[in-house]
């Protein structure tokens, strides 16, 4: 942001000047540089996917002339089918933050606080400000878990990142479970972003608990992360609540081509599948080769770790790093100030950082 004087300040609403967004990772133009500091997928999407968007691109004429559609339909009905529900229990938005911004505001705007862990996705508390919500942050375990007991208090919604971010850890279904019935007055909301890595995906709750939002994005594991499409499941009372919101701020959130993108991802189950399970591959055997090198790395339930090195400080691990063309992403915060978060990439890109750690900065 350029620097700006309390002067030229004069024409900001007053709530937009206390503002602290949210700062996206890094996304440099360096060449020859390995980039695992922002969770986007090493693998391309499903052929299906180019061929999809190719076919809009034939007809390009009716496709940027007119409107997309702004119930997005086909995707609807592809995800419903994917997940095994009803259309009706889906609603989709430009990317998983668009969705999240129309649940806070669909159902978090109340004079009681929001729960939410204090080490998580760093957008939760951007999102309280900007919408006025007021919200209290609870504190991580010391073994950086979620403790269910702890969100037993009044509240006025609770929402949980699963697995969690940038810990990676996961709770299990019987906890979420537990959670819906601990808050039956007050929505729930599962933040699930990389639960395709092999954590368990709270979807299959959302017929029995009325108080239930899972939000899913394709940014990740269908490596999809530059068309922007994300989507919640619920109950049809909780969708026609986020109906409203995005039709009070944006009728057509999803273009053509991010549709017809999204539709052959999820018609590709099988493509899917086999990418992620390599995915999953490549997390088990790169957390091997950092811990044999003395790092501590938390149990991984996403597409990347969460790792410690006690003999050296992570700050610096992260710059020598980055001289060296490799980017990880470090936060300069309280407790997890000696933590790097890694995204995972394919064998060959894992096996370069695992090369200079060894050889080029820990010796």
């Amino acid at each position: 942001m350029p620097n700006i004087t309390p002067e030229q300040m004069r024409f900001w609403s007053p709530s937009v000047r206390e503002l602290e967004p949210y700062v996206p990772g890094e996304q440099p133009k360096i060449q020859n540089l390995l980039k695992l500091n922002t969770n986007e997928n090493p693998y391309p999407p499903s052929p299906k996917v180019v061929a999809a968007v190719q076919a809009v691109l034939e007809n390009s004429a009716d496709a940027l002339r007119l409107y997309p559609d702004p119930d997005a339909s086909a995707l609807k009905q592809a995800i419903a089918k994917q997940q095994n529900v009803a259309v009706e229990n889906v609603f989709v938005g430009n990317g998983s933050d668009e969705v999240l911004a129309h649940i806070y505001k669909a159902f978090f705007v109340r004079d009681e606080p929001i729960l939410s862990p204090d080490i998580s996705y760093s957008f939760y508390p951007v999102y309280s400000q900007f919408f006025a919500v007021n919200s209290k942050q609870i504190a991580l375990n010391e073994d950086f878990e979620i403790d269910i007991a702890d969100y037993k208090q009044a509240n006025g919604g609770v929402i949980i990142a699963n697995p969690n971010a940038p810990t990676s850890i996961a709770l299990p279904l019987t906890k979420i479970e537990e959670l819906l019935v601990a808050n039956p007055d007050r929505v729930v909301v599962i933040d699930e972003a990389y639960v395709d890595f092999g954590a368990e995906s709270a979807v299959t709750l959302v017929e029995k608990y009325d108080n239930l939002v899972v939000c899913q994005t394709t940014s990740k594991s269908r490596s999809l992360a530059g068309l922007r499409v994300g989507f919640a499941i619920a109950q049809p009372h909780l969708i026609a609540a986020l109906e409203a919101v995005k039709n009070s701020f944006n009728s057509y959130p999803i273009d053509r081509f991010a549709i017809a993108a999204a539709v052959a991802s999820f018609e590709d189950q099988a493509y899917f599948e086999a990418q992620n399970q390599k995915v999953i591959a490549s997390r088990d055997k790169l957390t091997a080769q950092l811990t044999n090198l003395g790092f501590k790395v938390l149990p991984s339930k996403a597409n990347f770790i969460f790792a410690t090195l006690p003999s050296n400080d992570a700050g610096e691990l992260a710059s020598k790093l980055r001289e060296q063309g490799i980017i990880v992403r470090y936060f300069n915060k309280p407790r997890i100030n000696q933590f790097l978060r890694i995204t995972i990439g394919t064998d060959e890109q894992n096996q370069r950082l695992v090369d200079t750690l060894k050889n080029d900065i820990l010796g």
